[in-house]
């Protein structure tokens, strides 16, 4: 296949938001779409994770059930494609198992559509939060009539039952200007941490040491940050002079900005720290364990 042919047959694959599913609460994507995309057969990608098992917790990747898979074959029924024929049950990869593939099958198109499905795994996560407080106000028959309008998009009835299954417990919206209120309320947060205070922020400066400074005696810091943020390390050594301890560790890895509270609460931010309430941005603390584990599980591969 030529370079030309390959970047046809990306440009002309299917929208990648319908190739996504939520299962045990966790959205996923199926071995055999994955296949598909990286122009793989499905066995040879089964075999390259098995021999590298290690790179694949059960957080990263995981077989279905029976009952699973007999669920989310019922869904392929008006399917032109379908997804039937196979004598095992499928596996499926979460976003930070799918990020792992594009490095063991080690291409330029396993790259180019990595980067492809990361983008709308974040652009998902965006039109939840950006919705959340909207689907809040929605009584329970107002949403089941919308569920029903809704039933010949199957694939985008999933984002609405996502968003029904994890529901921010707590959102905040700062507009332009609100500086000092912005800053209250992160300052607020850090000083819940009693143990370990974890920032991933690609555009951590001084200021965003400022604002970390604000934390209780004896919680340790790891922030996570671009290779070319504006901070030295004569910054890091005065801050841990006065504030131990901080680690930082520079990686292209992550677009958006969280912050972890204790290993357990998690906060996505729509700002970086140091530009908070400048611009119109939101805050919103995620209470589903499961993206928290899977968040910490990425940190680890970093």
């Amino acid at each position: 296949m030529t370079k030309d042919t390959e970047s046809t047959a990306i440009s002309q694959t299917e929208d990648i938001r319908n190739m996504i599913y939520t299962i045990r609460g966790q959205q996923v994507m199926l071995d055999s779409d994955l296949a598909r995309l990286y122009q793989v057969e499905t066995k040879h990608l089964n075999e390259r994770v098995k021999r590298n098992k290690m790179r694949f917790p059960e957080t990263f990747c995981f077989q279905l059930t029976r009952e699973e898979s007999d669920h989310l074959r019922s869904q392929f029924a008006t399917s032109s494609e379908g997804h039937g024929g196979r004598r095992y049950h499928p596996y499926v990869f979460t976003e930070p198992g799918i990020a792992m593939l594009s490095a063991i099958l080690n291409s330029n198109i396993a790259i180019e559509i990595s980067v492809k499905i990361m983008n709308t795994f974040v652009e998902m996560r965006h039109f939840i939060m950006n919705n959340a407080l909207l689907f809040e106000k929605i009584s329970n028959m107002e949403l089941k009539q919308l569920e029903y309008q809704k039933s010949t998009d199957e694939k985008f009835d999933k984002v609405f039952k996502y968003i029904e299954d994890h529901a921010e417990s707590e959102q905040k919206i700062f507009f332009d200007g609100q500086i000092y209120d912005a800053f209250s309320l992160i300052t607020s947060i850090i000083q819940k941490a009693k143990k370990e205070i974890i920032l991933i922020d690609g555009y951590a400066d001084v200021g965003t040491l400022n604002i970390l400074a604000k934390k209780n005696t004896g919680v340790d810091v790891k922030l996570y940050t671009f290779s070319n943020a504006k901070l030295t390390n004569k910054d890091i050594a005065n801050f841990n002079k006065q504030y131990p301890s901080l680690t930082v560790k520079k990686t292209p890895v992550f677009h958006d900005r969280f912050l972890i509270i204790d290993g357990n609460i998690v906060y996505h931010i729509g700002a970086s720290l140091k530009d908070a309430g400048k611009k119109c941005f939101g805050i919103t603390k995620w209470d589903d364990q499961g993206i928290t584990t899977d968040l910490l599980n990425r940190l680890k591969t970093v």
